[in-house]
């Protein structure tokens, strides 16, 4: 199987509802720094915008490091260049990992690729509003792949929301991988707009 980009890796059923969450750019019909980044039919009228992870899906770690650079450096550069924009981080699967590792106030014990994993600056969490992980690998999970654990910094973990299915092998330990595709039929896309959205109206 040809491996996918992060935006491809929101499950199909996901995509045309929950797009990808993630920081902002701009679009034809909007100011070069949106008020926030997706959520589209949950924020009034603010200006959105979409910003795609790229990197290639796999369980070799290596790639996914490449996600984490791609999606840490977006993060840092559009908290300088809009300073004004809120940003919603998300993912699905790996794409929650990548997230999860984002976020993270220290390099992950046993983890060699220093460099390419170094922590955003703690200030840079005041432009995040949101995180909205679906069916992100639990600790089980990531030690079958002998990888470490995903855990969510201490700036971010106030204002994240992890959402999984029962029965999703991938975030509970059971076994029921259909489960793994369920997450808008389990309503927890809507549930994870509307937190967002919450998060984006207070400003936070």
């Amino acid at each position: 199987m040809k491996a996918r980009p992060l935006a491809r890796l929101v499950c199909a059923a996901v995509v045309p509802f929950w797009a990808l969450l993630f920081a902002p750019v701009p679009s034809a019909s909007a100011e070069p720094c949106p008020d926030v980044d997706t959520l589209r039919s949950h924020v009034d009228s603010k200006s959105l915008g979409v910003y795609p992870v790229n990197y290639p899906a796999s369980t070799d770690f290596p790639t996914a490091v490449a996600g984490i650079t791609d999606a840490g450096t977006h993060v840092e550069h559009t908290a300088v260049t809009c300073p004004k924009t809120r940003m919603v981080l998300g993912g699905y699967s790996q794409g929650a990992a990548v997230m999860g590792f984002v976020t993270e106030s220290a390099v992950p014990d046993g983890v060699h690729l220093v460099q390419a994993l170094q922590p955003m600056p703690s200030e840079v969490s005041n432009h995040v509003s949101a995180v909205a992980l679906f069916g992100k690998p639990s600790t089980q999970f990531m030690s079958i792949i002998n990888q470490p654990p995903v855990t969510i910094g201490p700036l971010y973990a106030p204002k994240t929301i992890e959402l999984c299915v029962p029965g999703d092998p991938v975030c509970s330990g059971a076994g029921n991988p259909a489960a793994h595709r369920q997450y808008v039929e389990a309503g927890m896309v809507d549930q994870a707009a509307d937190f967002a959205a919450s998060r984006l109206s207070v400003g936070s």
